[in-house]
């Protein structure tokens, strides 16, 4: 071997080895960086004594995916949980303390009271009390439901933007991994940078992925609609300025296509899918079950005669003509249900029409002057407790009777809400795994880093003594020769 071919050797070898530690100084560097793949320096011989680094890139694609849907589960589950969380607080109060519930079994007392004491007409405005009690609990639950939905709804429009602006954002990452593809540069950060975005898009949407030439990537939902090909599909929604009872919610469409929440009630893929499950799921199921509520009290209250139709009694409802009829359900009833004038004595009512009858007439007239007369408050609370028809689109049993499907409201509501807790934690779970297992794979590990950075600083010290030495045997031939 002669001394110039022993010098290149060596110069190569360093070279090599300032590249190789150039590569493993930035890994340690960003060994803290959760999107940050580890970097390989692969040495390669291209000629007698040459050597080249070729940087490659720790990637590990299943795991990626993995990954990916994992997180999209795990957004849409938090999503899902907090927002029934807020909605239970919102609706029933700290311990159900103001739930229609709570109140229809404060109602009963009261009812029963006044029964074992008929004369005592203060017993009677405890009762238009504990009415008001109720028809203040499903009033506010109905305007607190529906101001969910609306939140719910801006929160739909703000993913969406979000959403439109990661695209936007890939799209630029797509088009720097494809240029230095093509160019022959090292384009690691520009695939960091664009998994990156690609995290944040499953928050979202669960999506599917495939890599076509030149490391151009396509971008699909689980469903199959393109949501990214060269280009980013417009996601577009128009939000609502408010909801009322019974108001569906506008729909989602990606590239025209509208997006599906999926089925059930306690679980969803993507931020996006469970917001759509809170504003047009959840909310408005429970809102039906409020509707259903207020018109069982409608009915079980109602005044009754032998020559006339039923008639509101002590609770009526905005445009009420007549009572409802059985087993269908009434949109927004919640919200317009009140106390009947008639009984409240703030309104110029009497208390004691509940114990007599007679608020529609003289045709309904039950007692005609016993002041101990009970048997019409009696029946009225046995009513509460009888089986009545209810709408199977509100979600629980269709018959029951109104104190019962009260509570089982808020069965109905605990039950899906500690589903979702559960699906919550598990996905979670999944989520904080599938990022082990792609960090474990394709993330730093600095004790290795180091040790590999020894070995190298030898392999440099090692190639500089071999430089010194043919340096040292040229100055020698050189002074020889002179």
């Amino acid at each position: 071997m002669s001394l110039s071919s022993a010098l290149s050797i060596a110069q190569s070898a360093l070279l090599a080895t300032s590249k190789q530690t150039s590569v493993v100084s930035r890994n340690v560097a960003d060994a803290s960086n959760p999107d940050y793949t580890r970097r390989i320096a692969v040495v390669t011989s291209t000629a007698p004594g040459a050597r080249a680094v070729e940087i490659q890139r720790a990637a590990n694609d299943l795991l990626f995916r993995q990954n990916l849907s994992a997180l999209s589960a795990w957004s849409g589950q938090s999503a899902l949980y907090n927002g029934m969380d807020q909605l239970d607080l919102s609706v029933n109060g700290v311990d159900n303390a103001s739930s229609p519930s709570t109140a229809i079994a404060n109602l009963q007392q009261s009812l029963q009271l006044y029964a074992t004491t008929p004369s005592n007409q203060n017993l009677g405005t405890s009762v238009i009390d504990a009415a008001k009690q109720v028809v203040n609990s499903l009033n506010s639950g109905t305007k607190a439901i529906q101001d969910f939905r609306t939140q719910a709804d801006s929160q739909i429009s703000t993913a969406v933007n979000d959403l439109n602006s990661l695209l936007s954002q890939f799209q630029d990452a797509n088009k720097a991994v494809i240029s230095g593809t093509r160019s022959g540069t090292d384009v690691s950060d520009a695939l960091d940078q664009r998994d990156a975005i690609l995290k944040k898009i499953s928050e979202y949407v669960p999506v599917s992925t495939f890599t076509r030439g030149d490391n151009d990537m396509v971008i699909t939902t689980k469903d199959g609609t393109t949501l990214f090909e060269t280009v980013p599909r417009s996601v577009t929604f128009t939000p609502s300025a408010g909801y009322t009872a019974g108001t569906p919610g506008n729909t989602i469409y990606i590239d025209n296509v509208p997006v599906s929440a999926g089925t059930g009630d306690t679980t969803a893929d993507g931020k996006i899918a469970g917001l759509l499950k809170l504003r047009d799921g959840v909310a408005s199921t429970m809102q039906s079950q409020l509707d259903e509520i207020a018109r069982g009290l409608v009915t079980a209250f109602a005044e009754t005669s032998s020559s006339q139709p039923n008639a509101a009694g002590l609770f009526t409802w905005s445009g009420a003509q007549a009572i409802p009829a059985a087993g269908t359900l009434i949109d927004g009833l919640a919200g317009t249900i009140s106390v009947n004038a008639a009984f409240d004595p703030s309104a110029g009512g009497n208390p004691a029409l509940l114990r007599d009858g007679g608020a529609n007439g003289a045709a309904y007239v039950v007692n005609t002057g016993g002041a101990s007369y009970s048997d019409l408050l009696i029946s009225y609370g046995n009513k509460l407790d009888q089986p009545m028809a209810f709408d199977s689109s509100a979600g629980i049993t269709v018959s029951s009777s109104v104190s019962d499907y009260a509570a089982n409201a808020i069965g109905w509501f605990e039950g899906v809400r500690q589903q979702a807790s559960t699906n919550a934690d598990s996905k979670q779970a999944l989520a904080a795994r599938t990022a082990e297992a792609l960090s474990n794979d394709t993330g730093v590990n600095v004790d290795q880093e180091m040790s590999l950075l020894l070995d190298l600083e030898h392999t440099y010290q090692a190639s500089a003594h071999m430089m010194k030495t043919v340096s040292d045997m040229l100055d020698s031939l050189m002074a020889a020769v002179g």
